[in-house]
């Protein structure tokens, strides 16, 4: 199997459980580990932004990739998410870490520093050079503070060895289709936005990188894949059922929606490490009586 085709359905992009006293839960993380896979998603996503990365150290990120792969077991792939505003770094970390078992690398677009258009062209170029396994580029102005234009995704994708695949969470529907229509034939593009991937995919996207997936993993896989099939009555279904936990879950802040959704399920603690806090306690009661007429 190539590896666009690993890539094509859904993706979950993993939290970081914690216990309450700010250390590690691997317990929690393998129990969601086989939630995910056992929900049938296509493949995980280890150490991206909703896993908490900027709150944990060199050696926590070290570790839970590590222990990923243990647990993952080779059942799915594994997408490590290696990404920064220094690419001296991403390059260094790229060329130390042992990423044998990585199917591909998730690299989000310089983020804080704002660099122009060329920027973040010749960021990608560099880290993309240097690194032993295929970049997925990752867009999403929300966090990053830049956009990435669809010229610059497009450019990137023709002239750039080594790219393989772009998660866009831009919103803006209109740049994923100028993407979509002029994209190389075996570039991927893949949605970063729950709430919108099934219209997205509908219009020619790949796939998911999902957040509800921790919780809501067979329903995600499960719509994304009825999209991709041209089943869109089926996916429709699913989408409007989905809809307001869509909404709930990311009306605060993102990890702790998701997180909300996996502690009233009994898969971890509602816990996390400053600046992230628990959503309000009004929210939390609205997302305990959505998930009990789920």
């Amino acid at each position: 199997m190539t590896l666009q085709e690993q890539l094509r359905g859904t993706g979950v992009a993993l939290v970081t459980p914690f216990k309450a006293n700010g250390a590690i839960d691997w317990n929690a993380l393998e129990k969601t580990i086989q939630h995910v896979i056992s929900g049938g998603v296509e493949y995980v996503v280890t150490l991206g932004t909703t896993g908490e990365t900027p709150t944990l150290s060199s050696d926590e990120k070290l570790d839970i990739m590590k222990f990923t792969f243990e647990k993952v077991s080779k059942r799915v792939p594994v997408v490590v998410g290696i990404g920064d505003y220094n690419t001296a770094d991403v390059i260094k970390r790229l060329e130390t870490c042992p990423l044998d078992e990585a199917a591909a690398i998730l690299s989000v677009a310089p983020y804080y520093s704002k660099p122009t258009q060329e920027g973040i062209f010749q960021h990608y170029k560099a880290i993309a050079k240097a690194s032993p396994k295929p970049i997925i580029l990752y867009n999403v102005p929300g966090r990053t503070g830049r956009n990435m234009t669809a010229a610059t995704t497009l450019r990137i994708a023709k002239e750039v060895e080594n790219v393989v695949a772009m998660k866009e969470a831009s919103g803006d529907v209109v740049q994923c289709m100028h993407i979509l229509k002029d994209r190389p034939r075996d570039f991927l593009v893949i949605s970063g936005d729950d709430a919108v991937a099934m219209p997205q995919v509908a219009t020619g996207m790949d796939g998911l990188i999902s957040v509800a997936a921790n919780w809501y993993a067979k329903e995600v896989s499960d719509m994304i894949r009825a999209t991709l099939a041209g089943d869109l009555a089926t996916a429709r279904s699913l989408q409007y059922k989905l809809l307001d936990g869509f909404e709930l879950m990311f009306a605060e802040n993102n990890p702790a929606g998701i997180k909300a959704f996996m502690a009233i399920g009994g898969l971890l603690e509602n816990a996390f490490r400053l600046p992230v806090v628990p959503v309000s306690d009004s929210l939390y009661q609205n997302i305990e009586a959505y998930m009990k007429q789920f």
